[in-house]
């Protein structure tokens, strides 16, 4: 497999950020065809496509358009999920900065197939480069009238709002999102009724991943068949593949759906040198780790829920033979616990009870009775709470147990951990080393 740049496309030339340089590059031409067809063929070509959700759920996207009611008083909405926060995700982010257009125009379209005429991006409010970024880019936008009244003669109208949220982890969540965006503290809410019947303000909102919605005029341009023609039959197209940590090239990698983690690592120049994979993550700390042995299959949504992980994010985190996998769960872990909008009394208090566990093991102070008493705690977390956050926390936990058991024993009858905390750290390797050749 080879790497399939199409969202990545222009990210090296000079200004790829500007609409003079999206549009050079063929930039808003989806949208003139869009105009030219009807709403509901937009959809079909989308849903014909078989793109998912790039969010981490995976979910058919021409199929949750297509649950929008009709015919309503009520407005519809487009919300864009640009809350980018998993740890180990950091795809979203640099496709804004480096090419916001190819998001503005995926907006346009998809807010004109499912019927909406306002939309929103939300974007977390630490990423200052990036709002500034994309309130230039939609200034542009209505600038040469994609955007506004009557959109480019077609009788479309289209506002399009970047809203910047506070920062918080929960507000990754579709219901989390719209309370924060309505102006209340974000906090999931109970399902049904979802979004696409009850969303922002009580209408009808369609909900997508920043990833998911840039794909969108790439489709509307080449057709169906042409994104079919990469990935695999179930989980086609192509992906933003993020890698991280141990990992000699780290960075975004974009490929079919389907590649395996050692084709990406061969692309990446392989784990650091003098190592070995040890465990990674296939979407982020979210998502149940694999290890080694798993380095071969294909990374696509079926593949990994075969393994018992999931596709989520496609966050590649990796960590080789230095890391303490029982170290690296708890902080995982304390980040859960510290994101945890408390809404949920599972949730709220046990990744507080789990922290202590982690905290003791990882000191060499537990028992092997602990490990038992946190696969309990994690069954009492998981699918008891109003969103997935509670699942995704548990994950690092009840994956590192399965896999790693053994090192956490050898924690307590090591009487410490048995790793050197500054190996697994890079620059300070890095340090070492130099400070050998100096010396």
């Amino acid at each position: 497999m080879t790497l399939t740049p199409v969202l990545t496309a222009r990210w090296g030339e000079k200004d790829s950020f500007t609409r003079r340089v999206y549009e050079r590059n063929g930039g808003y031409k989806a949208l003139r065809q869009a105009l030219q067809r009807t709403p509901e063929s937009i959809v079909e070509a989308v849903k014909d496509s078989g793109l998912r959700g790039r969010g981490g759920a995976g979910f058919p996207t021409g199929m949750k358009w297509s649950f929008v009611p009709k015919d309503i008083p009520k407005p519809t909405y487009l919300v864009v999920n640009a809350d980018e926060s998993e740890p180990g995700t950091c795809k979203d982010i640099p496709l804004m900065m480096a090419d916001p257009h190819v998001l503005v125009e995926g907006v346009i379209i998809s807010a004109y197939a499912i019927g909406a005429h306002t939309a929103f991006i939300y974007v977390r409010g630490e990423v200052l480069h990036v709002i500034r970024r994309l309130q230039a880019a939609v200034a542009e936008a209505y600038e040469a009238g994609y955007l506004g009244t009557n959109i480019l003669g077609s009788g479309y109208d289209l506002e399009l709002v970047v809203h910047a949220g506070a920062g918080a982890y929960i507000c990754g969540e579709e219901t989390a999102l719209l309370d924060s965006l309505e102006g209340r503290r974000g906090q999931p809410r109970l399902k049904p009724p979802f979004p696409a019947v009850a969303g922002l303000y009580a209408s009808p909102t369609v909900i997508n991943n920043v990833e998911t919605i840039a794909s969108v005029p790439s489709i509307v341009s080449n057709g169906s068949g042409w994104f079919r023609s990469m990935g695999s039959e179930k989980s086609p197209g192509f992906g933003i593949f993020s890698l991280s940590g141990h990992v000699t090239n780290p960075g975004q990698y974009e490929a079919p759906l389907g590649i395996t983690l050692n084709e990406l690592l061969d692309m990446a120049g392989g784990i650091r040198a003098g190592h070995r994979l040890k465990f990674w993550t296939p979407g982020g700390s979210s998502t149940p780790m694999l290890t080694e042995e798993h380095a071969d299959l294909p990374l696509d949504f079926e593949s990994m829920a075969g393994a018992g992980t999931m596709l989520g994010t496609r966050a590649l985190q990796i960590f080789d033979d230095t890391t303490c996998v029982v170290r690296a769960t708890l902080r995982w872990v304390e980040f859960y616990k510290h994101e945890s909008c408390g809404k949920c009394t599972p949730c709220r208090e046990g990744f507080w009870w789990q922290v202590q566990i982690l905290d003791r093991l990882e000191k060499g102070q537990g028992t092997e009775a602990d490990l038992d008493k946190l696969l309990d705690l994690s069954d009492n977390i998981g699918g008891r709470s109003f969103c997935a956050l509670a699942d995704g926390g548990i994950a690092p936990v009840t994956s590192s147990i399965q896999h790693f058991r053994d090192e956490y024993i050898a924690h307590f009858e090591h009487g410490g951990c048995p790793f050197d905390p500054a190996a697994s750290a890079l620059f300070t390797v890095e340090r070492k080393e130099e400070a050998g050749v100096n010396a």
